[in-house]
């Protein structure tokens, strides 16, 4: 749970530069990807990331602008990472516009819970870790080379003149 608005906005800026570099690297042609076909393609993923932060920031009250839903999954990969770069800007300002650091500890609706509005923001950096995780793999499935994010991928490695633990 973040109990200071600035502490959020710096894990923020983390966590979505490494998420707009995941973004950066898909292809119209990935957008398809899927492990099977009953599962969410990359696309679909994507646009999920893109427009959800928005949409749970507004559940916890904060106002934010041109709020999306997800049902349409655009055909462009650049067209979703820059709607991902616009809705993560959108979200910081939003935060560090209108909340302080004591609205962090109160209670809040959250689905069927109710939640600090810390844990909120918190929630909303967890759930972009969680989908960026599937789209990654899901990049490989499509012959894409994801970039590292908590450190270098496998390319990466030799990039930097190592060998890549087996």
């Amino acid at each position: 749970m973040f109990q200071t608005v600035n502490s959020f906005l710096n894990m923020w800026e983390l966590e979505t530069d490494r998420t707009q570099k995941v973004m950066d690297r898909m292809t119209d042609d990935s957008l398809k990807q899927v492990i099977t076909p009953e599962n969410w393609s990359l696309g679909r993923l994507a646009w999920h990331i893109a427009v959800a932060p928005k949409g749970i920031a507004a559940r916890a009250g904060l106002q934010v602008e041109g709020l999306k839903h997800d049902n349409e999954v655009p055909e462009s990969a650049a067209l979703i990472a820059n709607e991902y770069k616009t809705a993560a800007k959108q979200v910081a300002e939003a935060v560090e516009n209108q909340w302080t650091d004591e609205i962090l500890l109160e209670e809040r609706p959250f689905f069927e819970m109710i939640l600090p509005a810390g844990m909120h923001l918190y929630f909303i950096i967890q759930h972009q870790t969680h989908h960026r995780g599937q789209m990654t793999v899901l990049m490989r499935q499509a012959g894409i080379q994801v970039p590292g994010v908590y450190g270098p991928s496998k390319e990466e490695w030799a990039l930097a003149g190592m060998e890549a633990p087996r």
